[in-house]
């Protein structure tokens, strides 16, 4: 009976220890908008494909294999991070609203998708508001979700490595960064 009312008192307790649970920083607050800054729990590494149809930069500031300085804060710890540059495309990008598929909040200026990474696009550059389905995978519920470009860019693009200036975790094939948000180390 004790051993009943020990298991029955436990499980009691684990309950109301997950009705305590609270929102903290790295977690958005439930029905609000998600931010670039709120997204630094995720993994932005990727597994370094290239979307078909992205061209290689003829002559990139910053070529394949070089460093340069992190300028931009997509997600915590990127912001004056040292970056191995891992690949240089010329194209258009854009940043994005989106809802995740997955049933996330809706993602509010998510820098950045480029031109290859749309289904089905018309000619670039699609213009500021035109809705889109996006076929890259940067962030969980990213592909195949319905999109409204923010902003629009043509430049060249680099795909980086990097080491997180917060917590030390290797970042490979993050997808995107503009020659804008990079600067000579």
């Amino acid at each position: 009976m004790k051993k009943q009312l020990l298991t029955v008192s436990a499980a009691f307790a684990l309950v109301l220890a997950g009705c305590g649970a609270s929102t903290t920083e790295e977690d958005p607050v439930p029905n609000e908008e998600v931010s670039p800054g709120d997204m630094e729990g995720m993994d932005h590494s990727s597994d370094g494909s290239i979307p078909e149809g992205l061209v290689e930069a003829d002559n990139p500031t910053y070529p394949v294999g070089s460093e340069a300085i992190i300028e931009t804060d997509h997600m915590e710890g990127m912001k004056g991070a040292v970056a191995t540059i891992t690949g240089a495309f010329d194209t258009t990008v854009y940043s994005i609203n989106y809802t995740p598929t997955d049933g996330g909040e809706k993602v509010m200026d998510h820098k950045w998708v480029v031109h290859e990474e749309v289904e089905d696009p018309a000619p670039a550059p699609l213009e500021k508001g035109t809705e889109v389905t996006v076929l890259a995978d940067h962030m969980e519920g990213m592909e195949g979700a319905k999109a409204e470009i923010e902003s629009v860019e043509q430049t060249t693009v680099y795909m980086i490595d990097y080491e997180s200036t917060t917590d030390g975790s290797e970042v490979k094939n993050h997808k995107w960064v503009v020659e804008e948000e990079l600067s000579p180390q």
